[in-house]
């Protein structure tokens, strides 16, 4: 409950103390059948990575859930992926001063320079837990990680909402991995607003796009054909699409062939 908590200040120490706990007492509690859900979920969430014991004592209670189940054999496959993506990195330049980036608004620019500092010391394995497991700003950051791992970590954390996708799906600055990840995840498809976005992104490969075109509403397929900045290819559907509706719905002259 202490780890929940609003101030994060109470929140990081909770979350701390119990990553400082020994497994001898933590590896009981995970692996009993009466341990409450609350408690079994959030040590998936919090407290799985790195710590295989753990993993490995919830896996093992036969009251985890389906979901939980997946969720941390996920993790694991993730985790072991960074382990070989570290192995085959260089050894980070200590003369590389990471980039500064414009503030968000909202957001001191002090703050931003902090965060781009933090993120570009972590190794693989650490950048990987954060995608899961931290804030908004994190995963904005994330998302945009060379490392595909990383960045479909992002994808799979349990704390992104519907409006962080959709400005992935728009974002010109990810990935080509990243955009046929969420084409092809069936829960971020559902938002005609994330579909809409991925179409009108001029990084989504035509392979993906040409499939969706006939989701879009004849409004945004106007709006598309006018998008110099996506494949001509895609414009041209589009208007081909256009063309198909106004046909359609042209009155039928009775008599005559069409």
């Amino acid at each position: 409950m202490l780890a929940a908590d609003a101030d994060p200040t109470i929140g990081e120490a909770a979350q701390k103390t119990l990553q400082a706990t020994k497994p001898e007492e933590l590896v009981p509690v995970l692996s009993s059948a009466e341990t409450s859900a609350a408690v079994l979920e959030f040590a998936s969430n919090h407290l799985i990575f790195g710590r295989k014991d753990l993993a490995d004592a919830l896996l093992a209670n036969t009251a985890l859930t389906p979901a939980l189940r997946d969720w941390i054999n996920q993790a694991i496959e993730f985790e072991h992926e960074a382990a070989l993506a570290a192995a085959a990195e260089p050894p980070p330049s200590p003369t590389v001063t990471p980039a500064v980036e414009a503030a968000p608004p909202g957001e001191e620019k002090g703050e931003r320079v902090t965060l781009l500092q933090r993120v570009a010391r972590m190794s693989s394995a650490e950048k990987i837990k954060t995608a899961l497991t931290g804030n908004q700003g994190e995963r904005l950051l994330l998302i945009r990680d060379s490392n595909k791992v990383v960045a479909r970590a992002v994808l799979q954390s349990p704390k992104l909402s519907g409006m962080e996708v959709e400005s992935f799906a728009a974002m010109a600055n990810v990935t080509e991995e990243v955009l046929r990840l969420i084409a092809k995840s069936r829960k971020f498809m559902k938002s005609y607003n994330v579909m809409r976005s991925l179409i009108n992104n001029p990084r989504l490969p035509i392979d993906v796009g040409l499939p969706l075109l006939n989701r879009l509403n004849e409004r945004d397929l106007k709006g598309l054909i006018l998008n110099k900045n996506v494949a001509e290819v895609i414009r041209g559907m589009a208007n081909k699409l256009i063309k198909m509706k106004e046909e359609a719905s042209k009155p039928k002259v009775p008599g005559k062939k069409h």
